[in-house]
């Protein structure tokens, strides 16, 4: 009787033993799954869906290992839900690929617009060619917003231009016409001109602004810009894991410097004509220049959009900011809800004696960067910044801002005012000189190209 007890009590310790773990990690599942759930309902009701590159998961292949949920440096973008990732907030992905690098199984792939939906972008050939032979687009205007991204594809479409001029023979070799017109000084621009002095091609870089970065230089001081290694032309592999606005810039600036980089500042191009003998005519603010071909890495911004606000013309009314550190002692006002009008509006809380305030038409944050989302909620809590949501500006004066607050409108001490929403994207001008827009199924055409490379690397092992 006595052995049969303590029998009993040995498989009865066992079985907690086993059993406490389990219903643990039971209800790990569990909460993990309500936050994916809740996730994935946020992001149906603050957003319209992915904007532009996004994780696609074929779910045939997905073994549920959750590492793609792991290493995702925005938060919230996949969950996991039934034992499989998921796709909860496409909206806050901004390209990085670590999910698509991790996924054992080549399960993921990084594709453009709305998943199981066609993009209507510029039609591009996977050389970055467009509808017109020899120009070329790189960088965010084809739709990949990542700055990795914008350097490798200028690079590689500088090394197919390559190719193709050298084989030109005769031909090449016409007066007062180069090689390849780079048209933007941004990540994509600088590394297709840095890739021509490399391939020894004759170049011109054009740039509309008085500085190089594009879309980096505008970005506030201390951005993250960047999150994985990356190849520079006339460099080798940077492999640094995370570089600010401030580093990249003045890598570039060391770069440029080394290799006699020159670029053509403040000559912004308002005609690119393809003659006849296949030569391109490049009308620009200041002249004429003539090219074999064309790579245009204009960016995505374009010209910032104004709200139409009485006093929106006045001088303390801006759309960029560059030092924050310049503002000290300032009642300065905030308008946006994006990631660009938050780090700005902390930058400038940061700084010695401002009182800043952002203003948001709507009623939450809905897409930001999770790194974003913790920052704001910290900045409010110790009182460095007052966040309005349901908000919006209806006048600027000279020394106060009257700001509409859910219906009512109150009038607030102002020094100066930032406004980020958005810009008017080079559409038209692409259209204007004939580049073709058109529908493709991107995640179809992803999705079996996923599937081709876990097949590819399980011949790899197998082997």
């Amino acid at each position: 009787m006595r052995e049969n007890l303590l029998t009993f009590l040995v498989y009865a310790i066992c079985a907690i033993a086993i059993a406490i773990p389990f219903l643990v990690y039971q209800n790990h599942l569990k909460k993990r799954e309500a936050r994916a759930r809740a996730s994935e309902e946020k992001g149906k009701t603050y957003s319209s869906g992915p904007q532009a590159q996004h994780p696609h998961i074929d779910n045939v292949w997905c073994i549920g290992c959750a590492i793609c949920t792991h290493v995702c440096p925005e938060g919230d973008v996949l969950a996991m839900l039934g034992g499989k990732a998921v796709l909860v907030n496409g909206y806050k992905c901004i390209g990085h690929s670590l999910c698509a690098e991790a996924c054992p199984v080549g399960a993921i792939t990084m594709v453009m617009a709305s998943p199981s939906m066609s993009a209507n972008v510029p039609f591009l050939t996977p050389d970055y060619e467009t509808s017109i032979q020899n120009m070329f687009i790189v960088g965010e205007l084809g739709g990949m917003a990542l700055i990795k991204h914008a350097i490798n594809q200028g690079r590689d479409c500088v090394d197919n231009i390559s190719n193709r001029v050298k084989a030109m023979g005769a031909a090449r070799s016409v007066p007062n016409v180069v090689d390849v017109l780079v048209v933007g000084a941004g990540p994509a621009g600088v590394s297709a001109s840095l890739r021509a002095i490399e391939n020894k091609l004759s170049y011109i870089t054009l740039e509309q602004d008085e500085e190089i970065g594009g879309t980096v230089a505008k970005y506030p001081r201390q951005k993250l810009v960047m999150t994985s290694p990356v190849n520079f032309p006339m460099y080798g592999k940077f492999n640094k894991l995370q570089l600010s606005k401030e580093e990249l810039l003045a890598f570039w600036e060391k770069v440029r410097q080394r290799s006699d980089f020159k670029v053509r500042m403040g000559e912004k191009v308002e005609e690119i004509k393809k003659e006849p003998d296949g030569i391109f005519t490049i009308v620009t603010t200041k002249g004429q220049h003539r090219s074999h071909t064309v790579i245009l890495g204009l960016g995505k911004a374009g010209i910032p959009l104004k709200l139409g606000v009485k006093g929106e013309e006045l001088p303390k009314v801006m759309y960029r900011l560059l030092e924050a550190d310049h503002y000290i002692n300032k009642k300065i006002l905030v308008v946006g809800g994006g990631d660009s009008a938050v780090e700005a509006a902390m930058g400038l809380a940061s700084q010695v004696g401002n009182q800043v305030t952002l203003s948001y038409r709507k009623d939450c944050f809905s897409r930001i960067k999770e790194r974003n989302t913790q920052r704001v909620e910290e900045f409010k809590r110790t009182g460095k910044m007052k966040v309005v949501f349901n908000s919006n500006p209806v006048e600027f004066k000279q020394d106060s801002v009257l700001l509409e607050v859910q219906g009512k409108v109150e009038e607030i001490p102002n020094d100066f005012v930032w406004i980020f929403a958005g810009g008017v994207p080079p559409t038209a001008f692409l259209k204007k000189i004939g580049i073709d827009f058109g529908t493709r199924d991107v995640t179809l055409e992803s999705s079996k190209e996923a599937k081709q490379n876990a097949i590819s690397k399980k011949e790899l092992v197998e082997a």
